[in-house]
């Protein structure tokens, strides 16, 4: 059963996410917080798969307490859930410890299996995000002058080709095509890429290669 955490503000909207998790066989909500402070709290008492995180909240904005619960409790993942799709909002939850990140305005139907790939350990960003993503490093000055991640210097020709693609938003389906691999070796080499460059997710994956500038938008 894939235990969830609800955090936003709005009390109609938490009642609809709450019947919509309890529908389905494999979900049940765990808790309801109403501000930043209260998810950082609940969390840390119940213990959460999954946090639906919206990012505008009185008390202590989702960023907060998104870094806060992703420090303190390695086992919860928070799937990012909000009506801005501004850059610094996708920027800034990734850089939290976020693992996903969709707007509200997402189908019930996209919700639930999200919730179901954050709480399998995957990443997930909404159609678009990593575009968004991408073009905000290409705004950055410094890009191209970081400091070298540690482990990179671990990672072979095929791993580096494969964190290339991952950083370009593609999926293991399409890197696999791409590359000419099967799924199986896409996922093998993107585990073993986790492990070198101590990454959360897929989502971590992305920030580690603009970062240190082994990726350069454009």
């Amino acid at each position: 059963m894939i235990r969830v955490l609800i955090a936003d503000d709005q009390t109609l909207l938490r009642g609809s996410l709450r019947l919509l998790l309890d529908s389905q066989s494999d979900m049940t909500a765990v808790g309801e917080a109403a501000d930043g402070s209260q998810a950082v709290e609940l969390a840390a008492r119940e213990l959460p798969d999954v946090v639906l995180m919206d990012i505008r909240m009185p008390e202590l904005d989702g960023l907060e307490a998104t870094r806060r619960i992703v420090a303190a409790h390695a086992s919860v993942r928070v799937l990012v859930l909000t009506t801005f799709d501004l850059d610094e909002y996708v920027y800034g939850a990734l850089r939290a410890g976020a693992s996903g990140f969709l707007l509200k305005d997402t189908p019930p139907a996209e919700l639930v299996a999200a919730i179901r790939v954050i709480a399998g350990g995957e990443a997930l960003l909404a159609p678009g995000i990593t575009k968004r993503l991408i073009e905000e490093f290409a705004r950055m000055p410094e890009l191209g002058q970081r400091r070298p991640t540690a482990g990179l210097t671990a990672i072979t020709g095929r791993e580096q080709e494969v964190l290339e693609l991952v950083g370009r938003g593609l999926s293991n389906q399409e890197i696999a095509d791409r590359l000419v691999l099967s799924l199986a070796t896409v996922k093998t080499h993107v585990g073993r890429l986790l492990a070198k460059l101590d990454a959360r997710d897929r989502a971590q994956l992305v920030i580690v290669a603009y970062e240190s500038g082994l990726i350069v938008p454009g």
